[in-house]
C-alpha cells in the first residue's frame, strides 16, 4: 500500500483500478485538493495498493504518515477502469 501523489486530474473515482508501475493497482481513497486555492493544477492524493491489501485498509491496519510516496503526471497514469461500480 502507498500513497500515489497525481499532478491533473485522469478522471478517476474510489475503487478505481490503474495500471502503475506495471501491476494493477486499487484507488481504495482519493482526497482531491487544489479546486479553489493552491497548485496551478488539480491533485488527487490517493491510497492506492493491490486487492490483497484491501482488508487492511479497510481495517485501517496501517499508519498513513509511514507510507510510501510516489509522484505521477495524470497523463503518464493509464486507467484501467475508471470507477468503482457505484461511484456517480
Amino acid at each position: 500500500m502507498k500513497r500515489l501523489i497525481v499532478s491533473g486530474d485522469p478522471d478517476i473515482r474510489k475503487d478505481a483500478i490503474i495500471d502503475y508501475e506495471g501491476e494493477e493497482q486499487v484507488v481504495f481513497q482519493i482526497n482531491r485538493n487544489g479546486d479553489w486555492h493552491g497548485p496551478e493544477e488539480v491533485q488527487l492524493w490517493c491510497i492506492v495498493g493491490t486487492e490483497d491489501e484491501r482488508e487492511a485498509y479497510e481495517t485501517r491496519d496501517y499508519i498513513p504518515h509511514w507510507l510510501d510516496v510516489d509522484r505521477v503526471d495524470a497523463e503518464a497514469l493509464d486507467v484501467v477502469k475508471a470507477k468503482g461500480d457505484l461511484s456517480v
